[in-house]
């Protein structure tokens, strides 16, 4: 007669396992026996306008209303320029006569516009007051037409 294949240390685990698995067994039936139960709605949860966790649902009333995608503007808006007057008044800051180029200070807005030799109608020097209309040159507004006041 041969013996058996099961050792001391085998049955051990194995009656552990068995231990184990009785002790989930009950865990598992005595959280089922406590819980209240109800399901999906004991277990939703709610957002407030605040951005905390609550249990009561949001105000209907207090609901803002959707933003469409076709009104959301993305980058920098348009400067809208000032087309009633196109003639602008300023005064040279800077102006290389032997490059032929040179920057103008708007008296209305104190913004700084590029001027080329080949815009100018008549010659000027730094600080010289002028009168200058813009155009859209390759990267900014340029003053063109520049004339002396």
């Amino acid at each position: 007669m041969g013996r058996s294949q099961e050792t001391f240390s085998k049955r051990e685990k194995e009656k552990k396992r068995q231990k184990k698995k009785e002790e989930k067994q009950r865990k598992k039936e005595e959280r089922q026996a406590n819980s209240e139960g109800g399901g999906l709605e004991n277990m939703i949860a709610y957002v407030d306008e605040f951005g905390n966790i609550t249990d009561t649902p949001p105000d209907p009333e207090k609901k803002k209303k959707p933003i469409k995608a076709e009104d959301i503007q993305i980058g920098v808006p348009q400067r809208e320029e000032d087309d009633s007057d196109p003639v602008h008044e300023g005064k040279v800051t800077f102006f290389n006569e032997s490059k032929g180029y040179g920057f103008i200070r708007s008296l209305k807005d104190q913004e700084s516009y590029f001027v080329h030799v080949n815009g100018l109608t008549e010659e000027i020097v730094e600080n010289d007051r002028v009168s200058f209309e813009l155009e859209r040159g390759q990267k900014g507004m340029n003053a063109v037409k520049v004339k002396k006041i």
